[in-house]
């Protein structure tokens, strides 16, 4: 059952009780005040007849039946307020009228002259009437009279009011199921919203979004439902891309081995079912020895990568300065041979890194730096210590890189140059090693580059300071 048509019918059992418990209760109020009027005119219209049957005289003297008729009938000439009566003595009946007297219950023995008894009766038509029953003293002898009252309108009021209650019922019944739908479908709409917003999603739409503002729970389930919505969406961004990456990775990984496995085995294959000369096996041998290491360089990287991912790393106090100014000046030689120009500008201080990891993302990012000045050129390297670390930064005035290619060089094996970074022996994993290390130290790693205007590669290490 649909939550909507849970509603209405909520709303209707709800209607249905409490109108029914109303309209029965005003109906019963209202008749119960009713009969108690009735019993209030009836109790006065018998005291009325019992005192004029008092004040008339000498009721002893009444020996026929004939003049206790005569007095009746004067009686009920100034208003008759009954339907029938009986007038008796112990002897006997002395007088009675109406064909109701003949339903009279007896009462003798539960009325004196102090009280009298009121009963209910019908007769065979279903007509109800009061019984009024008392006594009182005539001379010595003691006369008992009882008197009907007509209170049949009274139930024939009672029943039109129930017939009147059943049809407002029932057309409030239908009132009430019509608004109560409306208000149900109006209440339910965001909720088939979200509903068709669930569906959307698992057929693969992530980017559906209910977009309900409604200010109340509905609401806020809404943007609950939204916020999750996005976040699944960027997860499954997050995925596709990764699966790319892991892709592109393998392809160029495959690719990688490929190339110098190819030439390993051709020249290896030469050397075993060819004569060559001693300088054509020289040769052979040296391309293939240059192939290995490549190889060797590539599975080194691979294992750096590797354990930086996994390894916890323990950060200590050390001057950053310190290091890049050892490291300079240990590789500045071998850069000044190329025509390149290595300088550093370190602040003092120290902060929390790890100093071989350090080493190696300074080595790879000077490295990058080199490659790319193939005509020679300069290399800037400095240190800036700040409140949560220090931030390497490594510029070269190089060709520089394309934009399109910097959202990409953290990549493993991707290369903007890949024929000229094969020559320098390159694999495409420096920097993938050097944004290990980065995120290791709770850092980020930032690329700015223009072409033909150099490269600025900025390493921020948060590990902390002491």
């Amino acid at each position: 059952m649909k939550f909507r048509w849970k509603i209405t019918f909520c709303m209707l059992c709800l209607m249905a009780v409490l109108f029914g418990i109303g309209s029965s209760a005003l109906i019963a109020i209202s008749f119960q005040s009713g009969l108690e009027r009735e019993r209030e005119s009836a109790k006065n219209s018998y005291r009325m007849l019992m005192y004029t049957l008092q004040m008339t005289g000498e009721l002893e003297t009444w020996s026929s039946t004939e003049e206790i008729q005569n007095l009746f009938h004067r009686l009920s000439g100034q208003g008759d307020s009954w339907e029938a009566i009986t007038l008796y003595s112990e002897e006997g009946e002395l007088y009675s009228s109406g064909e109701a007297a003949a339903y009279f219950t007896e009462s003798r023995g539960r009325v004196d002259t102090q009280h009298c008894v009121i009963t209910c009766f019908s007769d065979g038509d279903g007509r109800r009437y009061l019984q009024l029953s008392g006594a009182f003293l005539a001379g010595d002898r003691t006369l008992y009279l009882d008197m009907a009252h007509n209170i049949s309108m009274l139930y024939q009021t009672r029943e039109q009011q129930h017939i009147a209650y059943r049809r407002i019922f029932l057309g409030m019944t239908a009132l009430c199921a019509v608004l109560a739908y409306t208000m149900a479908l109006v209440l339910t709409r965001s909720l088939s919203r979200l509903s068709r917003g669930a569906r959307e999603i698992a057929q693969g739409n992530f980017s559906f979004r209910s977009n309900i503002h409604s200010g109340d729970e509905i609401g806020r389930l809404s943007e609950d439902f939204d916020r999750m919505a996005g976040h699944v969406e960027q997860n499954i961004l997050d995925l596709k891309e990764a699966v790319e990456r892991q892709e592109r990775f393998v392809g160029s990984f495959t690719h990688e081995l490929k190339t110098p496995m190819t030439a390993v085995l051709g020249y290896a294959d030469l050397l075993r079912s060819q004569d060559l000369t001693e300088e054509e096996q020289r040769d052979a041998a040296n391309y293939i020895f240059s192939e290995g290491k490549r190889l060797e360089r590539l599975s080194l990287k691979l294992l750096d990568i590797y354990v930086a991912d996994r390894e916890e790393i323990t950060l200590s106090a050390h001057s950053p300065g310190r290091i890049v100014r050892d490291m300079a000046e240990h590789l500045e030689p071998g850069y000044r041979s190329q025509g390149i120009e290595l300088s550093c500008s370190c602040e003092e201080g120290q902060c929390l890194l790890e100093p071989d990891l350090f080493r190696s993302l300074l080595v790879n990012l000077l490295d990058n730096a080199r490659k790319a000045l193939t005509e020679g050129g300069a290399i800037q390297v400095s240190v800036k210590m700040t409140g949560e670390g220090c931030t390497l930064t490594v510029q070269d005035d190089g060709p520089g890189i394309p934009e399109e290619s910097l959202a990409r060089l953290t990549e493993a094996f991707y290369r903007v140059d890949k024929s000229r970074s094969r020559r320098q022996g390159g694999a495409g994993l420096g920097l993938t090693l050097c944004a290990k290390i980065v995120e290791l130290h709770k850092g980020s790693l930032n690329f700015e580059s223009r072409e033909g205007k150099g490269t600025k590669v900025t390493a921020e290490l948060k590990g902390g300071r002491l």
